[in-house]
């Protein structure tokens, strides 16, 4: 009986790396996120997870791409598929972006260099925020694959113009003009929190380290969290505790226009991004003032609660443009059949913050690893159920109507 037993039945091999131990117990983003908020702590997860007000936005942005349903065909005598495709004159293997994020750190004390590693080895560019917690500098001595550096326009023009002219020194090829924050959004999760960065210290958050204690030893470990890029600058640089919307609102110029985007080009002469757009008439603008791609994006959520989702949005856009500039989709990207409805729909690519920060929290640097192949095996399975071969062969003969 144990002879028969033995021929059918194998032990599971132990994996002696706790985060990858982790990672076996998910199969989807979802899983990926529910391991991290077991990880970390409460007010951490929530600044990841958490969008504006009632969260209805943030909620919208995944329910658009589940509205749309696919038209898939059979016997196509199809013996590859092709995943890449081209964007701002780079062919990537993947339509897809990895977004910046600010306070990366707060997930796992590598932060944005872990997440500069994984999307080079991936081939895939990497948005660095202006509010990021490594430094350009410091995440182009771990990358040499394609950087982009995500901008806030601040009240110092000068500070702006000094961080262009560092990125363009650290060989970065694209600047990310982030346009849908004169405010910051009220996220309520936050304001229940108390959020600062770095977290003060009290017998809540005593209580809530002793209760996630791997999050709490890499923490405490680590050098102290600060705005890497604003070190010594006349805004701060957030060594000292800061409430996040007192201090990004006091920051941001509300005065921003088109007409600056002149400005900017003066100063740049790599590719422009702009992200934020919510509408056909902004993105025609776009158009007009030279911008050679836009992301339609509502910042997840985080900003404007009724906002519309990016995809649902992207029809319009799409024919409006008609192939003018190049659309990115960020917003509610879980799968890589999101990423295959957006770009049939018209989209050059996705990009993605809350699915790797989800994928750091959840096991450091290999979570990231992790989502990035989750979305690229998820292209590849969607195109060959689809009988298409190719992501340049996307359109919307791929698609039924949308629901909507």
């Amino acid at each position: 009986m144990l002879k028969a037993l033995r021929s059918v039945v194998r032990l599971r091999r132990f994996e002696r790396n706790g985060a990858l131990r982790r990672l076996e117990r998910a199969s989807n983003l979802e899983d990926l996120r529910l391991l991290a908020k077991k990880r970390l702590p409460g007010g951490v997860f929530d600044y990841i997870d958490g969008a504006a007000e009632d969260e209805r936005t943030a909620a919208r942005n995944k329910q658009g791409f589940a509205a749309i349903s696919f038209k898939p065909r059979v016997l196509r005598g199809i013996e590859s598929i092709d995943t890449s495709t081209e964007l701002l004159g780079r062919r990537l293997p993947l339509p897809l972006i990895l977004a910046p994020t600010g306070f990366t750190r707060m997930a796992d004390s590598a932060g944005e260099l872990s997440v500069a590693r994984a999307a080079e080895r991936a081939g895939l560019p990497y948005g660095l925020s202006t509010l990021s917690t490594r430094s350009i500098e410091d995440v182009a001595a771990v990358s040499s694959g394609d950087k982009w550096f995500q901008v806030y326009v601040w009240r110092d023009r000068d500070l702006v113009d000094e961080m262009l002219k560092r990125a363009a020194a650290c060989h970065y090829s694209t600047i990310i003009l982030t346009v849908d924050n004169t405010v910051l959004g009220r996220r309520e999760r936050d304001v229940r929190r108390g959020f600062t960065l770095p977290p003060k210290i009290g017998l809540d958050t005593i209580f809530d380290g002793l209760r996630h204690p791997s999050w709490t030893w890499d923490f405490i470990t680590s050098a102290p969290i600060k705005f890497a890029n604003l070190t010594e600058s006349k805004v701060g640089d957030g060594s000292d505790p800061v409430s996040l919307a007192t201090y990004i609102n006091s920051q941001l110029d509300p005065s921003l226009s088109w007409d600056d985007l002149t400005w900017l080009r003066d100063r740049w002469k790599g590719k422009l991004v702009i992200k934020g757009i919510q509408s056909v008439e902004d993105a025609q603008l776009s158009v007009d003032h030279g911008v050679d791609a836009i992301a339609l994006s509502n910042h997840g959520g985080r900003q404007l609660d009724d906002a519309p989702a990016p995809i649902d949005l992207l029809p319009a856009v799409a024919a409006a443009l008609g192939g003018q500039t190049e659309i990115i989709v960020d917003g509610g990207v879980r799968r890589g059949s999101d990423i295959v409805k957006a770009v049939a729909l018209g989209a050059t690519a996705c990009m993605v913050g809350r699915p790797y920060l989800y994928g750091l929290g959840a096991a450091g640097e290999v979570g990231v690893d992790f989502v990035i192949d989750h979305f690229a095996n998820g292209v590849e399975r969607t195109l060959a159920l689809l009988g298409c071969p190719s992501v340049d062969d996307l359109g919307p003969q791929y698609l039924l109507a949308n629901k909507h």
